[in-house]
């Protein structure tokens, strides 16, 4: 590994006393920080500047897409005349915008700045989820669907690859696991919010479910205008951060996963070898599976708990618990994954939960025993909440340098976002009140991630013994490796005969 000095312009080398330890192959051994930085104080100071904004930007955006749900149990499919799978395809129609956006939607991330771009993006579905409380027919709330789809493509995979920007690996996953469980907050809080919002049925000559978008949109467009300022840019550009802290971050980010190139252009060939890489495909495909139930769950939850007889506000309030139960489940597993350092087997351990879950919902079924079904509501949730924040975190901090992370991080989520089609007709109405279609559907994904995952677990396995053992192809001393330029080099990030994987 380069000392830093040597990258850096005689001024800076005048500024920073940092030293690189020697690189070992591995990500335990750190720059040492000169004697006016203390590393623990510097992440905790990068931890306030990044994380809490990220976490309500993403509980605002899974909150607007998701609050469909408690609307409906509030009267839009009666008022909007929804039948047979009319309200499945109003959820799916979301899907196609947000696949088909996420990759140039990070790329221009990287061109227009994290602070600018992820706000910006928040006021726009903020206003779009305001105007679904004024939409007359059906045609009008497909629209309204579409384009929240198209302004929330860029928030989800953008903010992982932030993160992703900022952390060394074995940081990582505690944080992402953090930001991931937005969602269950976004769930919780949505569901004691249309609580409230509901007795306001009504008011005005507008129904609950119309003040469920109206009042949500109205109060993201409020947070996005004060993120404009408060939302953290990539490390090269942070403001918060001395000259010499911003040196020291860069290093130890370079000697866990190498340069960044921030600064070299992602061309159309960068984007093409990356996505013909396997690996992508396994990260995208892996996080897909775990996807579908926890979309399933996100969206039905509470017509589901519905079925069970309560009426309209204690359905929202049933909601509230295993949300709550989800997100602590979920940052123990994260805390425990980031402590030992290791990924696969807490995805399978989480999987396991989830999986027991969804076989009592498909086995016990009488009105004597909805409390067993309920409970087992708590496992399909936590045991997916657990293991979706690891499945991406685990593949994303696998991947080196600007160009691998922006595209991989886009590939895998635009890929396992058509989860969210499958997801949007795994509970249709004709099926109630036992969904047994949609519970199955369930299980076969979550068995698909199972499989899936031990196959990426295999590949970086395999990949880091042969990097090891030198007879990887682009092994130090072999002509492949010697006849690239150091710009190619640097592009090659993580398949570079000196990275390991995380496994």
């Amino acid at each position: 590994m380069t000392n830093i000095n040597e990258t850096m312009s005689p001024q800076g080398r005048e500024k920073s006393s940092i030293q690189e330890s020697p690189a070992s192959g591995s990500y335990n051994n750190v720059p040492v920080p000169s004697p006016g930085i203390s590393e623990s104080a510097l992440l905790r100071k990068i931890d306030w500047h990044v994380i809490p904004m990220l976490f309500v930007l993403y509980v605002m955006a899974f909150l607007d897409r998701v609050n469909i749900g408690n609307a409906a149990v509030f009267g839009l499919k009666e008022d909007l005349n929804l039948g047979g799978v009319e309200y499945n395809v109003a959820l799916m129609i979301f899907f196609i915008p947000y696949i088909l956006c996420q990759i140039p939607s990070n790329l221009s991330l990287k061109k227009v700045r994290p602070k600018i771009w992820l706000s910006g993006c928040m006021f726009l579905f903020g206003m779009t989820t305001c105007i679904q409380g004024f939409v007359q027919n059906y045609h009008g709330l497909l629209v309204a669907r579409f384009f929240l789809g198209v302004f929330e493509s860029g928030v989800f995979p953008g903010c992982f690859y932030l993160i992703a920007m900022w952390y060394r690996r074995q940081e990582v996953q505690k944080r992402s696991s953090f930001f991931f469980n937005s969602t269950s907050i976004a769930g919780a809080f949505g569901s004691l919010l249309a609580t409230a919002i509901g007795k306001m049925d009504g008011m005005r000559g507008y129904r609950g479910w119309r003040w469920v978008f109206i009042l949500e949109g109205v109060l993201t467009m409020v947070i996005a205008l004060t993120f404009f300022t408060l939302i953290a840019d990539f490390p090269e550009q942070s403001t918060f951060l001395t000259e010499e802290e911003k040196e020291f971050v860069k290093a130890r980010l370079r000697h866990d996963v190498g340069n960044s190139a921030i600064d070299e252009k992602v061309t159309l060939k960068d984007v093409l070898r990356a996505l013909g890489d396997y690996r992508l495909f396994l990260g995208a495909v892996m996080y897909l599976g775990s996807i579908v139930p926890a979309y399933g769950y996100a969206y039905f939850a509470p017509t589901i708990i519905n079925s069970y007889g309560y009426g309209a506000i204690e359905t929202q309030l049933h909601s509230v618990p295993p949300w709550v139960v989800a997100f602590t489940f979920s940052m123990l597993i994260a805390t425990f994954s980031d402590y030992i350092r290791h990924r696969f087997a807490f995805v399978l351990g989480s999987l396991a939960v989830a999986i027991t879950g969804v076989i009592i919902l498909l086995t016990v079924y009488d009105k004597e025993r909805i409390h067993i079904q309920y409970f087992a509501l708590f496992l399909v949730i936590s045991g997916t909440n657990g293991a979706g924040p690891i499945i991406i975190s685990w593949f994303t901090s696998n991947l080196s340098g600007h160009h691998r992370r922006s595209i991989g991080s886009a590939y895998q989520i635009s890929l396992g976002n058509i989860a969210g089609i499958i997801s949007s007709f795994t509970f249709v109405a004709a099926d109630r009140p036992r969904y047994i279609p949609g519970y199955s559907i369930l299980l076969a994904f979550m068995c698909f991630t199972g499989i899936m995952t031990t196959c990426y677990f295999w590949v970086v396995t395999n990949d880091n013994g042969r990097k090891d053992k030198g007879t990887y192809k682009y092994a130090k001393e072999s002509e492949k490796w010697q006849a690239l330029s150091e710009g190619e080099k640097v592009k090659m990030g993580d398949l570079a005969p000196d990275y390991r994987y995380l496994r």
